[in-house]
Protein backbone atom coordinates (compact mmCIF):
# COMPACT_ATOMS: atom_id res chain seq x y z
CA UNK A 1 0.00 0.00 0.00
CA UNK A 2 1.59 2.73 -1.49
CA UNK A 3 0.03 5.33 1.35
CA UNK A 4 0.66 3.64 3.91
CA UNK A 5 4.32 3.08 3.06
CA UNK A 6 5.00 6.46 2.26
CA UNK A 7 3.28 7.45 5.96
CA UNK A 8 5.42 4.97 7.48
CA UNK A 9 8.93 6.35 6.02
CA UNK A 10 8.16 10.16 6.61
CA UNK A 11 7.48 9.20 9.85
CA UNK A 12 10.66 7.29 10.80
CA UNK A 13 12.50 9.94 9.00
CA UNK A 14 11.25 12.11 11.55
CA UNK A 15 12.25 10.11 14.07
CA UNK A 16 15.45 10.09 13.16
CA UNK A 17 15.91 13.66 12.88
CA UNK A 18 14.58 13.93 16.44
CA UNK A 19 16.98 10.75 17.41
CA UNK A 20 20.20 12.96 15.66
CA UNK A 21 19.27 16.39 17.50
CA UNK A 22 18.69 14.18 21.20
CA UNK A 23 21.82 13.06 20.48
CA UNK A 24 23.62 16.65 19.98
CA UNK A 25 21.76 17.90 23.03
CA UNK A 26 22.66 14.65 25.38
CA UNK A 27 26.73 15.51 24.14
CA UNK A 28 26.26 19.10 25.05
CA UNK A 29 25.03 18.44 28.30
CA UNK A 30 27.57 15.80 28.79
CA UNK A 31 30.43 15.04 26.12
CA UNK A 32 30.72 11.68 27.41
CA UNK A 33 27.71 10.18 27.14
CA UNK A 34 26.97 7.45 24.80
CA UNK A 35 23.66 7.63 22.76
CA UNK A 36 22.14 4.70 20.39
CA UNK A 37 19.45 3.63 18.88
CA UNK A 38 17.64 -0.12 19.04
CA UNK A 39 16.26 -1.74 16.19
CA UNK A 40 15.10 -5.52 15.56
CA UNK A 41 17.38 -6.68 13.21
CA UNK A 42 17.39 -10.75 13.41
CA UNK A 43 19.14 -12.29 10.39
CA UNK A 44 18.24 -13.03 6.93
CA UNK A 45 19.99 -16.00 4.57
CA UNK A 46 19.21 -17.10 0.77
CA UNK A 47 17.13 -19.81 0.72
CA UNK A 48 19.46 -21.49 -1.62
CA UNK A 49 22.10 -20.46 -4.01
CA UNK A 50 19.98 -19.46 -6.92
CA UNK A 51 20.85 -15.67 -7.77
CA UNK A 52 17.37 -14.63 -7.10
CA UNK A 53 17.50 -15.51 -3.81
CA UNK A 54 20.76 -14.55 -2.96
CA UNK A 55 20.20 -11.04 -4.12
CA UNK A 56 16.63 -11.01 -3.04
CA UNK A 57 17.82 -11.65 0.54
CA UNK A 58 20.65 -8.97 0.50
CA UNK A 59 17.89 -6.26 -0.95
CA UNK A 60 15.19 -7.98 1.89
CA UNK A 61 18.10 -7.00 4.47
CA UNK A 62 18.62 -3.58 3.20
CA UNK A 63 15.01 -3.16 4.29
CA UNK A 64 15.53 -3.07 7.54
CA UNK A 65 19.29 -1.69 8.23
CA UNK A 66 18.00 1.48 6.26
CA UNK A 67 17.07 2.75 9.82
CA UNK A 68 20.87 1.58 10.92
CA UNK A 69 22.18 2.76 8.23
CA UNK A 70 21.21 6.73 8.74
CA UNK A 71 21.37 6.90 12.06
CA UNK A 72 24.63 5.58 12.85
CA UNK A 73 26.27 6.94 9.31
CA UNK A 74 24.48 10.17 9.48
CA UNK A 75 22.92 9.64 5.88
CA UNK A 76 20.74 8.29 3.63
CA UNK A 77 22.48 5.09 1.59
CA UNK A 78 22.44 5.07 -2.16
CA UNK A 79 20.17 2.10 -2.10
CA UNK A 80 17.27 4.01 -0.53
CA UNK A 81 16.25 5.86 -3.55
CA UNK A 82 15.49 2.05 -4.86
CA UNK A 83 13.21 1.57 -2.32
CA UNK A 84 11.72 4.73 -2.21
CA UNK A 85 10.88 4.19 -5.85
CA UNK A 86 9.72 1.02 -4.75
CA UNK A 87 7.10 2.39 -2.82
CA UNK A 88 6.37 5.45 -4.48
CA UNK A 89 7.73 7.22 -1.71
CA UNK A 90 9.04 10.96 -2.01
CA UNK A 91 10.17 12.09 1.63
CA UNK A 92 9.58 16.09 2.52
CA UNK A 93 12.61 17.30 3.83
CA UNK A 94 13.45 20.54 6.18
CA UNK A 95 16.63 22.17 4.62
CA UNK A 96 18.63 21.33 7.54
CA UNK A 97 17.69 17.40 7.97
CA UNK A 98 19.97 16.31 6.20
CA UNK A 99 22.97 18.31 8.32
CA UNK A 100 21.16 17.27 11.32
CA UNK A 101 21.70 13.61 10.38
CA UNK A 102 25.16 13.57 9.12
CA UNK A 103 26.44 15.87 12.56
CA UNK A 104 24.78 13.94 14.86
CA UNK A 105 24.36 10.47 13.94
CA UNK A 106 24.15 8.01 16.87
CA UNK A 107 27.26 6.39 19.25
CA UNK A 108 26.30 2.85 19.58
CA UNK A 109 23.85 0.04 17.82
CA UNK A 110 21.34 -1.83 20.28
CA UNK A 111 19.83 -4.85 18.59
CA UNK A 112 17.13 -7.49 19.27
CA UNK A 113 18.31 -11.44 18.08
CA UNK A 114 15.46 -13.92 18.26
CA UNK A 115 16.51 -16.05 14.88
CA UNK A 116 17.03 -16.19 11.17
CA UNK A 117 14.91 -16.66 8.48
CA UNK A 118 15.41 -17.62 5.09
CA UNK A 119 14.73 -15.25 2.10
CA UNK A 120 13.38 -17.52 -0.64
CA UNK A 121 12.01 -15.41 -3.87
CA UNK A 122 8.83 -17.51 -4.39
CA UNK A 123 7.48 -16.90 -1.20
CA UNK A 124 5.54 -13.43 -0.28
CA UNK A 125 7.51 -11.51 1.94
CA UNK A 126 6.12 -10.22 4.87
CA UNK A 127 8.34 -8.22 7.11
CA UNK A 128 12.04 -6.61 6.63
CA UNK A 129 13.18 -7.34 10.02
CA UNK A 130 14.52 -10.73 9.22
CA UNK A 131 12.39 -12.54 11.30
CA UNK A 132 9.08 -13.75 9.11
CA UNK A 133 9.59 -14.40 5.92
CA UNK A 134 7.50 -17.29 5.04
CA UNK A 135 10.34 -19.80 4.66
CA UNK A 136 11.76 -21.96 7.31
CA UNK A 137 15.19 -23.41 7.58
CA UNK A 138 15.73 -27.23 7.41
CA UNK A 139 19.24 -26.79 8.71
CA UNK A 140 17.46 -25.67 11.87
CA UNK A 141 15.61 -27.24 15.18
CA UNK A 142 12.84 -24.70 16.12
CA UNK A 143 10.82 -24.13 19.33
CA UNK A 144 7.30 -25.38 19.44
CA UNK A 145 6.23 -21.59 18.08
CA UNK A 146 8.14 -22.54 14.89
CA UNK A 147 10.84 -19.88 15.51
CA UNK A 148 14.47 -21.45 14.25
CA UNK A 149 17.30 -21.96 17.01
CA UNK A 150 20.36 -20.53 15.55
CA UNK A 151 23.33 -19.41 17.90
CA UNK A 152 25.82 -19.19 14.68
CA UNK A 153 23.25 -16.88 13.20
CA UNK A 154 23.94 -14.93 15.89
CA UNK A 155 27.07 -14.95 15.37
CA UNK A 156 26.20 -13.88 11.96
CA UNK A 157 24.64 -11.22 12.40
CA UNK A 158 27.39 -9.49 15.31
CA UNK A 159 30.05 -9.82 12.42
CA UNK A 160 27.65 -8.30 10.00
CA UNK A 161 27.03 -4.71 11.86
CA UNK A 162 30.84 -4.73 13.22
CA UNK A 163 31.77 -4.94 9.48
CA UNK A 164 28.90 -2.40 8.63
CA UNK A 165 29.29 0.36 11.47
CA UNK A 166 32.86 -0.40 13.43
CA UNK A 167 30.71 1.05 16.63
CA UNK A 168 29.95 -0.75 19.78
CA UNK A 169 26.69 -2.87 19.70
CA UNK A 170 24.71 -4.03 22.74
CA UNK A 171 22.32 -7.20 22.10
CA UNK A 172 19.42 -5.72 24.34
CA UNK A 173 16.71 -8.73 23.46
CA UNK A 174 17.51 -12.28 23.13
CA UNK A 175 15.72 -15.33 24.57
CA UNK A 176 13.08 -18.45 23.35
CA UNK A 177 9.63 -18.79 23.79
CA UNK A 178 8.42 -22.31 24.77
CA UNK A 179 5.36 -23.94 26.45
CA UNK A 180 6.53 -24.20 29.75
CA UNK A 181 5.16 -26.75 31.85
CA UNK A 182 5.48 -26.00 35.90
CA UNK A 183 6.14 -29.25 37.70
CA UNK A 184 5.78 -29.22 41.78
CA UNK A 185 6.43 -25.39 41.54
CA UNK A 186 9.05 -25.58 39.00
CA UNK A 187 9.74 -24.76 35.31
CA UNK A 188 12.72 -27.29 34.23
CA UNK A 189 14.00 -25.27 31.53
CA UNK A 190 17.43 -27.11 30.14
CA UNK A 191 16.08 -25.98 26.60
CA UNK A 192 16.41 -22.74 27.48
CA UNK A 193 19.23 -22.65 29.32
CA UNK A 194 20.98 -24.76 26.47
CA UNK A 195 19.65 -21.84 24.18
CA UNK A 196 21.30 -19.20 25.98
CA UNK A 197 24.85 -21.43 26.44
CA UNK A 198 24.34 -21.59 22.81
CA UNK A 199 24.28 -18.13 21.67
CA UNK A 200 26.60 -16.80 24.45
CA UNK A 201 29.48 -19.20 23.22
CA UNK A 202 28.78 -18.08 19.76
CA UNK A 203 28.88 -14.45 20.81
CA UNK A 204 32.29 -14.87 22.15
CA UNK A 205 33.49 -16.28 19.50
CA UNK A 206 32.54 -13.05 17.43
CA UNK A 207 34.48 -11.14 19.68
CA UNK A 208 37.33 -13.04 20.60
CA UNK A 209 37.84 -15.36 16.98
CA UNK A 210 36.44 -12.31 14.74
CA UNK A 211 37.76 -9.63 16.40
Amino acid sequence: LPKEMAIKYQSLHHIMVASSLTNKLAHEINPDFMMGTMLALSGIYPKTCHPEDVMGAMQFRRRALIFADVMMRGYYPSYAKQIFKDYQINIQMEAEDEAILKAYPSDYLAFSYYRTTAFDHTSEVTTTTGGQQASSNPYLKETPWGWPIDGIGFRYVINELWDRYQKPLFCVENGMGNIDVLENDTVNDDYRIDYLREHIREMKKAVEEDG
